[in-house]
């Protein structure tokens, strides 16, 4: 990623869809890309979710944000094309989109993993930030440098005992942009990369390790750097990169 550009990690002008947004790391990356100049599109099942980070961002005088509520789990491929539209009229083209909503319910055997569990993570984890990509295609393409971010994990690149759904996803994850990548390189408008955040302090590591101390895990707002960075200018040349938020232990 480009080191040498003052500006490498302003988003002004940018218009760039966050998932996830209300809380955790989609809402940390939100901020910042607000605080970048971004105009943010927030996305959450519920919109009144998001009125808490939608105020914060007023608050420190970001330009101001957009709500565009859908349903991870429940919105169809419909949905995701009226969304898509929704967006187009309001901006014209997508300069950005970071998928960062996920969802784990448990760490689980694979003999003992519930079955509709296993839909409803992949289709959460994985098949959502297909579609929805598929669906701003045409916007991203309007853009004149656009990055799609994927939220992946270190199980998404070496499967641990246990993770179950859950890391299956978070390959698929890996897969989808190493295709989108690959499919954009000849574009060059385009490009596609993932992040593995590392252990941080967000409600699903408190929910998959109830017995941890959360406070000695990093806050996200302490590693959203990388996303700006790939958001913006500085990612200029990075494309079908696995990256990593936090350096290896």
């Amino acid at each position: 990623m480009d080191q040498g550009q003052p500006d490498a990690d302003r988003l002004d002008g940018r218009v760039i869809l966050v998932t996830g947004a209300a809380e955790g790391i989609g809402r940390a990356v939100a901020l910042a890309c607000a605080a970048a100049g971004a105009t943010v599109v927030l996305s959450q099942s519920k919109e009144s979710d998001l009125a808490e980070v939608y105020d914060r961002i007023e608050a420190d005088g970001g330009p101001e944000p957009a709500i565009l509520p859908l349903n991870p789990e429940t919105s169809t491929e419909d949905d995701f094309l009226a969304a898509a539209t929704v967006l187009g009229d309001a901006f014209g083209r997508l300069d950005g989109l970071a998928h960062c909503a996920s969802y784990a319910p448990f760490l689980s055997r694979i003999d003992d993993y519930d079955a509709s569990e296993w839909d409803r993570v992949i289709r959460i984890n994985l098949t959502t930030p297909f579609l929805l990509t598929q669906a701003c295609m045409p916007l991203l393409r309007a853009s004149e440098d656009a990055s799609v971010v994927f939220t992946s994990d270190r199980v998404g690149r070496q499967g641990l005992a246990y993770w179950g759904a859950y890391a299956a996803a978070k390959f698929g994850i890996e897969g989808l942009m190493q295709v989108l990548a690959a499919e954009m390189r000849e574009n060059g408008k385009i490009r596609a990369n993932s992040i593995d955040p590392g252990i941080v302090r967000t409600a699903l590591r408190a929910r998959l390790y109830p017995g941890e101390n959360s406070l000695n895990n990093p806050l996200p707002e302490t590693i959203t750097g990388i996303y700006v960075r790939l958001l913006g200018p500085g990612g200029r040349g990075t494309n079908g990169a696995a990256l990593q938020a936090q350096a290896p232990v």
